[in-house]
């Protein structure tokens, strides 16, 4: 609420102008702003953090107990000095991605997000992480409350208004320790190192925190964002986010109360802890939005039990209180509304003559599945398909939880879990261009009918259900790791072949660059020579005599071709000759080359070289020649990165941005294909990519991807390992949350003056 003790009535066209005073243009520049602010002091904090970890890591060494312990913190410090400029690229690109994420509203960041959950486990070396990062966190952002609070509400205005907590803030404590804990990937850590690693981090983010905080606030405080804003602790009477005027101020200078939210969970609790509190946020928050919502008791004063609610919805399981055959969940199929089964169910009450009043509990519990669902008909993981066949679930779902109250409370219920499976099955083998791999959808759809024909009220059924689905998925992703591993180990070969022609490629380009060569030489180096040094460097390894001696010929004949004046010149031009001759020989027999154009090539390298020993120079390639074969070369070769192709700044950035994603990332491309990045090559920027039953689609540049991605032909699908439940409950506390706040702000602001 902003009111102005002066001009009552301009509270509304205050707080507009407040909001809308920025377009997108400014909106960018001032990102790119706190973005470039935040980047610079994050380098210079994390080069002088890897040097007091290196420090700290020669003090354990020194008082290691045993050699064994010494070697290990001797191998974590050789590594960790080998990948600093990684280690700092990836940190600040992580921390510069909060910034992007942010301005697509797209930023909810949770420590270890990606991992919690993987497979419904997380192993005690990842909870020990988790934990020691938030306490981090959780320290930095008691220690800069106020500092924090006001980037939060500074960010709320480059965010059109909307609420800014810590998680969405891409300047906040939680941003620097999550973009550590992903840098630190690049290095196997054990937990031990792991452990110091983030004991250095936490002595050092607080003066990170106070710097980039202060610089950002100072910055947006200069451009006019909130300039005059004020920090208050929040008092018991005061609303969610209330925004009081100052007598002394002009229209800009507003004083904000701190909002006081329900807090989300720590998601560092053990499972089912973390489930509980989360489940009892939500029922906090449904009592608080209904409190007095209850409907009143009709004229007859008939209340509607549980056993009612239970009877109408065995009425209406199925599609509009129809049964449903196998045939009609066809791949056409359209999703039910949730909306129209809760007015059906009041339909079917109705004409059971039960209608009355619902208790507070059994209206929550409607409307928790209610909203359990609609967030799968949201859920862009899961494909058009899978959304409808899952919708039917609805109302059996829905007498599950009647029937059994902790479908709700607890994480390992046979129903959840088999919701989740089905939802991940069908993200996982079924793609919105209407494929289906390993026959899924029919097998998710087997699940769905016998549900809606067969459940009544005894749970088993759904747990004889959950182990036959269970088996059959299980066995699939077994044979599935197997081909992607396969199709892996065949790629890492392919682009270790790929990586040796390229060094191959710009040794010889180094050589012959600038230089006008006869014919018989360009040919000689760029084909059958380039072979041989593929092979020697294959085989063999750049730090092996047959490499260096490898290279070592060809430099001997390019100084043999030159017409020499100095006799001493010329001397070790003959004594070369022979030796040249017999090396070259030597190496095309290694390859195999044929013998024929061996030996037509050998007498021409001969006779160029007697040539110069003559002092004479031969005729150069013609320039249409050398084209061609420097390009059949190069394409043999592939391209080694984007320097080498034209491309815009735009498809720059684009290449360095998926540079960042993770192997599992799954792509969408144009008619619904699905593919996942199963490997990636950094030093050829090659994508492997694998179909939904792990076998090997494409090998895709970064460039192409990069080109696909901004022409709209193929998006990255933000998926998540934690289970769909899980996912779902979470979606639920921030929408009821977020209601809350509002409904708050509306009660400020109708409240009296």
């Amino acid at each position: 609420m902003i009111r102005d003790n002066n001009n009552e009535g301009g509270d509304k066209e205050r707080r507009a102008s407040a909001l809308t005073r920025l377009d997108s243009a400014d909106v960018l520049t001032h990102l790119k702003a706190c973005q470039g602010l935040a980047a610079e002091h994050a380098r210079t904090a994390f080069r002088e953090y890897l040097k007091t970890l290196d420090e700290a890591l020669n003090h354990e060494i020194d008082r290691a107990k045993t050699d064994k312990e010494a070697r290990e913190y001797n191998e974590v410090q050789r590594l960790l000095r080998q990948s600093r400029a990684e280690l700092e690229r990836y940190f600040c690109g992580y921390l510069s991605e909060g910034f992007v994420k942010f301005k697509k509203g797209e930023l909810h960041t949770r420590i270890g997000s990606e991992t919690e959950g993987e497979l419904s486990l997380v192993n005690n070396e990842d909870l020990e992480e988790t934990i020691a990062i938030s306490s981090i966190t959780q320290r930095a952002d008691a220690y800069f409350a106020e500092p924090l609070w006001a980037l939060n509400q500074r960010f709320a205005v480059l965010n059109g208004g909307d609420h800014v907590t810590e998680s969405s803030n891409p300047a906040a404590p939680v941003q620097f320790c999550e973009s550590l804990r992903k840098a630190l990937k690049l290095v196997p850590l054990d937990q031990k190192s792991k452990h110091l690693a983030y004991k250095i981090y936490d002595d050092q983010l607080l003066g990170s925190v106070a710097k980039i905080s202060e610089d950002i606030n100072q910055y947006l405080q200069g451009q006019g964002v909130l300039p005059h804003l004020k920090y208050t602790i929040p008092s018991g009477a005061a609303p969610a986010s209330a925004l009081q005027g100052d007598s002394d101020m002009v229209a800009s200078d507003v004083m904000v109360n701190m909002p006081a939210p329900e807090s989300m969970p720590d998601p560092s609790l053990p499972p089912e802890e973390y489930q509980a509190s989360l489940l009892q946020a939500i029922r906090g928050l449904q009592n608080e939005l209904v409190a007095g919502a209850t409907a009143p008791l009709p004229a007859n004063g008939v209340v509607v039990s549980s056993n009612d609610l239970l009877a109408a919805l065995q009425s209406l399981q199925g599609a509009g209180g129809q049964p449903v055959d196998s045939a009609t969940l066809g791949s056409n199929l359209v999703a039910l509304d949730v909306g129209q089964i809760q007015a059906r169910l009041h339909a079917q009450l109705q004409e059971n003559d039960k209608d009355g009043a619902m208790k507070k509990n059994d209206m929550q519990t409607i409307d928790l599945v209610g909203m359990l669902f609609e967030y799968m008909l949201n859920d862009e993981n899961l494909p058009d398909s899978i959304k409808a066949l899952l919708s039917y679930l609805h109302t059996p779902f829905l007498k599950i939880a009647f029937i059994d109250p902790g479908f709700f409370e607890q994480a390992e219920h046979p129903a959840r879990v088999l919701l989740n499976n089905l939802a991940e099955a069908g993200a996982s083998w079924v793609a919105n261009d209407g494929t289906a791999q390993y026959d899924m959808y029919n097998k998710i759809k087997n699940v769905v009918h016998r549900i809606l024909n067969e459940f009544e009220n005894d749970v088993k059924m759904i747990t004889e259900l959950l182990l036959e689905f269970s088996s059959y998925t299980k066995n699939i992703i077994r044979r599935q790791e197997l081909m992607e591993k396969r199709a892996t180990e065949k790629a890492q070969g392919e682009e270790k072949l790929r990586e040796v022609k390229l060094r191959v490629n710009d040794e010889i380009s180094e050589r012959t660059e600038g230089k006008e060569l006869p014919s018989a030489v360009l040919l000689f180096l760029l084909q059958p020579w380039s072979d041989f040094l593929s092979f020697a460097l294959l085989r063999y390894g750049e730090k092996s005599d047959r490499w260096l001696k490898a290279l070592a010929i060809a430099d001997e004949l390019l100084w043999c071709i030159e017409p020499k004046d100095l006799e001493a010149d010329k001397s070790r031009q003959m004594e070369s000759h022979d030796e040249l001759v017999a090396a070259i020989e030597s190496g095309f027999e290694t390859i195999g080359y044929d013998q024929a154009k061996g030996r037509k090539l050998v007498e021409a390298l001969s006779s160029l070289m007697k040539l110069a020993m003559q002092s004479k120079k031969a005729e150069p390639a013609p320039a249409p020649m050398r084209d061609k074969l420097e390009r059949i070369a190069a394409e043999k070769a592939g391209t080694t990165d984007v320097r080498h192709e034209n491309c815009s700044p735009e498809e720059e950035q684009m290449v360095d941005s998926l540079k960042m994603i993770e192997f599992g990332t799954w792509f969408e491309f144009d008619g619904g294909k699905r593919l996942k990045v199963a490997w990636y090559n950094a030093r050829t920027s090659h994508y492997m990519l694998v179909d939904q039953m792990g076998k090997r689609v494409d090998m895709m540049s970064g460039l192409v991807l990069a080109r696909q991605m901004i022409s709209g032909k193929a998006k990255i699908i933000s998926g998540s390992s934690k289970p769909f439940f899980e996912r779902a409950l979470e979606n639920i506390f921030q929408k009821l949350n977020e209601k809350a706040e509002a409904n708050g702000k509306l009660g400020g602001e109708n409240e009296p003056e």
